[in-house]
């Protein structure tokens, strides 16, 4: 897979870093000469030093063949302007685009930009959701936050542990994906009962986590 990055800082760096270790070619387009430097000499990759939100140096970097684009610049409207480029005149399959505004997310997946994030949101999303309950052990935003993967450990304490999973009423729209017990990996069905030190993982949308952990873990333990 070939992977256009637009920005500079560590961001790029470590997301650099990242895609190579897992075998994907990357280009970099950063208008920051020193840091482009710098990310060159440090790792074996491509780096253009120009505007990503200009054609010329999309095609440099490759954009005719790439597989994504990923603009990651500290402004909004520059971001757009990449993705738009990229998939109307370079016709790149998938274009992912940093979101310093919140507000903006949705305008510019309105406009076309395959998946828009936020920082601020992504953020919030996992603190809010990382102190209600003490039993999470992993949290895992998919899709830029639309669902999540949520593991919890289950203790003596939990409504849940005695009980069948056909018997607990949970949310329609959450799936208890996986129940680790010891070394054992369990694909559970209705009629596996749940016991204490049991590690489940949850698959849901953000609107019905609090509810599948309730069942699981009892109420919200926000104090």
């Amino acid at each position: 897979m070939k992977i256009i990055l637009v920005g500079g800082g560590k961001v790029i760096y470590f997301l650099t870093k990242t895609f190579l270790s897992k075998g994907y070619e990357v280009v970099i387009i950063n208008k920051d000469k020193e840091d482009s430097e710098q990310i060159a000499r440090k790792l074996e990759v491509m780096v253009i030093c120009g505007d990503g939100a200009d054609p010329a140096y999309l095609e440099d970097a490759g954009a005719n063949d790439a597989d994504v684009v990923v603009a990651l610049t500290p402004f909004d409207p520059e971001n757009l302007m990449i993705c738009n480029l990229a998939k109307k005149r370079f016709n790149v399959p998938r274009t992912f685009a940093l979101v310093n505004d919140p507000a903006h997310e949705q305008i510019f997946l309105r406009l076309g930009v395959t998946s828009a994030f936020s920082t601020a949101t992504l953020l919030s999303s996992l603190v809010e959701q990382q102190v209600s309950f003490d039993n999470i052990t992993h949290l895992i935003p998919l899709e830029a936050g639309k669902i999540t993967m949520t593991e919890v450990i289950l203790d003596e304490k939990c409504p849940s542990v005695g009980s069948c999973i056909s018997d607990l009423g949970l949310p329609q729209d959450s799936i208890l994906a996986t129940v680790i017990r010891k070394d054992d990996i369990l694909i559970p069905k209705g009629s596996t009962c749940l016991q204490a030190g049991d590690k489940v993982v949850i698959i849901s949308l953000p609107k019905s986590q609090s509810k599948m952990l309730n069942k699981l873990c009892g109420p919200d333990q926000r104090s």
